[in-house]
């Protein structure tokens, strides 16, 4: 009888012992390879939501801003524009009154040319706030300039500006959102901030641009999340969401803002 010879049952059951191991090791690598690439998915749909989520955020932001814009200047146009507008009419159906004196006709008609020229003035103002014309064709650096003079002589508030980038003017559609940027911050600063002086500089840093902004106004405490979440904030985040650049918003109680974002 040969003792080093395994019977054949035996060699049959290690073999099935041996392939039902390695089928048992393969289900269990299987399931754990599907429940790894499930919460691999799961992490990367979640991320996708967050984005989307603040996508919708931002997309709802600037919504909001352009519908309060559209009703600041419809009240515009109505207080202003159709008032003035509706005086002019008045005025005109005077004008077909019988038996008017000259100088009564003189009156009118100067009040009628009154009237439309400030009419004029103010539609041209009302359309210099929707795209200043200096911008449109000189470029951000000369609509920031005028920006500043117009809020010197209407504001009270002292500017100091300061630019070391040459604007590329085939970026124009960017520099509007760093313009628009610009006018929100200045606005909050004097809204706000009740600021006399504002400071704004420009430069290009290892290839970044870059603009510093700062005020001496009342500022806020900026570690207070909540008070970085105002419709004019989310309109800036928005824009510098597009321009794919990053924003600082540094505060104190009583020690004014500084402002750091890449564009």
């Amino acid at each position: 009888m040969n003792t080093g010879h395994i019977p054949e049952k035996e060699l049959v059951a290690i073999i099935l012992y041996i392939s039902l191991f390695f089928i048992i090791v393969a289900v269990a690598l299987i399931i754990f390879f599907y429940f790894s690439r499930k919460k691999i998915i799961q992490k990367e749909l979640e991320k996708i939501d967050l984005i989307l989520r603040y996508q919708k955020e931002q997309l709802h932001a600037i919504i909001v801003t352009q519908e309060e814009e559209r009703k600041r200047i419809a009240q515009d146009l109505h207080d202003d524009i159709s008032s003035k507008l509706n005086i002019v009419s008045l005025n005109s159906h005077l004008l077909t009154a019988p038996n008017l004196t000259e100088a009564e006709t003189a009156e009118i008609t100067e009040n009628i040319i009154a009237l439309t020229t400030k009419a004029l003035d103010n539609s041209r103002k009302i359309a210099h706030n929707l795209l200043p014309p200096v911008f449109e064709k000189f470029g951000l650096h000369a609509g920031i300039e005028e920006l500043c003079e117009e809020f010197e002589s209407s504001k009270s508030v002292k500017t100091h500006y300061k630019n070391e980038i040459d604007f590329d003017e085939k970026d124009i559609d960017r520099h509007l959102h760093v313009f628009r940027i610009l006018q929100e911050l200045i606005n909050n600063s004097i809204r706000h901030g009740k600021a006399s002086e504002i400071w704004i500089s420009f430069a290009n840093v290892n290839g970044i641009n870059t603009c510093n902004y700062k005020d001496n106004g009342v500022g806020f405490d900026s570690s207070n999340a909540e008070n970085q979440k105002g419709l004019g904030m989310k309109n800036i985040d928005s824009r510098i969401s597009f321009l794919e650049g990053t924003i600082k918003i540094n505060s104190e109680i009583n020690n004014g803002i500084v402002v750091n974002f890449t564009f």
